[in-house]
């Protein structure tokens, strides 16, 4: 591939990434907007024409590694593994 379709493609890339922010920031504000007028509603799930839409809470547990590591620093040098992985980036 020639300098100068390389450079196309990153041009392209990164007009796609913008477009693609600002697809996100419109989805967010859109399911901002369902959120609140189904918190409003005083429910978690809905029938909006043919699409049931959920907005439910969803507890979860998860393992506290900070906390772990200060209390147990031995136990979580003894089970903590280096991972090594290639990072794609363009500035």
């Amino acid at each position: 591939m020639s300098t100068t379709e390389l450079t196309s493609k990153v041009r392209e890339l990164k007009e796609l990434k913008v477009m693609a922010e600002e697809l996100e920031a419109e989805i967010t504000a859109i399911e901002d907007i369902i959120k609140a007028e189904m918190t409003a509603r005083g429910t978690e799930e809905m029938m909006v024409d043919i699409f049931k839409v959920r907005y439910s809470t969803v507890k979860s547990s998860r393992f506290d590694t900070t906390a772990f590591k200060k209390t147990h620093q031995d136990l979580y040098n003894q089970y903590t593994k280096e991972t090594v992985t290639r990072r794609f980036s363009v500035a």
